[in-house]
């Protein structure tokens, strides 16, 4: 399928390529379809995503499923207490033969990072992703280096009541567009997937199914999907209910907005639409508001608490 540019026509179905990627990811990570779609919608709007989950449901899994599947150069951060920010930007050394100081890449020069754990290391290591995912480079020692293209952050955090964890300040939990929890897989799912081959072995068989050329396409085509005044005002209305209201410690910022309409629009590509629709905005705005609305421990334990959440906003604001 030839890849949309930046100037041709926003597809009218689903694109054939997102198809496959859909299915090919679908039949690796069982029974958890929804939350796929949520975060290839996250990458296409050019975000990043948060998992938050126990241990053993698949959050590692799916970002090695994406990498694979999408061509991507990835690498593995794992967040623990004594992790600093030069293990993950990088540090020039002392070349002896060369008398110079040459710099290495640590592991956010790639096109996706997972970041495993990541409510397990310091706010100070946290701090170090803050420029990355805002800004898309990093400084070091005093130099600005470009990152990669596309760039994508997958985060996978553990429940704040367990041992060992950290609190995401807000300022980090702003750099990430969308927050989704996998849970457990249906009975039937879970049934095959112990009865099935090992996921981490299904993974290495799996064939890229996008380029990066047609991912940044496709990236492009978002920008092209059509938002009326309408749903414009709908996403204005919320961030405006949302600072009044009272049930919240602050309200949804500018770039809220724009994380939300940018998720809406490409969720509406993924349906094979070339503009959004109100419910377009309703089915992203738990992922992509949620987390801005508090904190990351107690307040907010469970799914529930996050629809309750959800709800109120939508039934306090008009649809169009």
């Amino acid at each position: 399928m030839t890849p949309f540019g930046r100037s041709g026509p926003v597809p009218t179905q689903r694109p054939a390529n997102l198809e496959r990627l859909l299915t090919s990811a679908g039949a690796v990570l069982l029974g958890k379809e929804a939350e796929l779609k949520l975060a290839v919608t996250c990458l296409l709007a050019r975000g990043h995503l948060l998992i938050e989950d126990v241990p053993g449901v698949g959050k590692t899994t799916l970002a090695h499923l994406l990498a694979r599947l999408l061509g991507l150069h990835q690498t593995r951060i794992q967040f623990t207490s004594d992790l600093l920010p030069a293990d993950i930007l990088g540090v020039s050394i002392y070349e002896r033969h060369e008398e110079r100081f040459r710099f290495h890449p640590g592991p956010i020069f790639a096109q996706l990072v997972l970041a495993d754990e990541i409510n397990r290391a310091t706010p100070k290591a946290q701090s170090a992703l803050l420029e990355a995912m805002e800004e898309r480079q990093v400084t070091v020692e005093g130099t600005t280096r470009s990152l990669p293209r596309p760039f994508f952050v997958i985060a996978t955090q553990n429940p704040a009541y367990q041992v060992g964890t950290f609190p995401l300040p807000e300022s980090q939990l702003d750099r990430f567009l969308m927050r989704i929890e996998l849970g457990y897989p249906p009975a039937e799912q879970e049934k095959e997937l112990l009865a099935g081959e090992d996921r981490r072995a299904m993974i290495e068989r799996q064939p890229a199914v996008i380029g990066v050329d047609e991912l940044l396409a496709l990236q492009a085509t978002v920008d092209r999907v059509h938002a009326s005044p309408a749903i414009i005002e709908y996403c204005h209305e919320i961030l405006l209910f949302t600072r009044r209201c009272g049930h919240f410690p602050h309200g949804l910022s500018p770039r809220a907005g724009l994380g939300l309409l940018r998720s809406a629009r490409a969720w509406a590509l993924l349906d094979g639409r070339d503009f959004v629709l109100p419910e377009d905005v309703q089915t992203v705005l738990t992922p992509c508001t949620v987390h801005r609305l508090g904190d990351s421990g107690s307040q907010r334990t469970g799914r529930t608490d996050h629809q309750a959440i959800a709800d109120l906003i939508l039934d306090g604001v008009p649809v169009p």
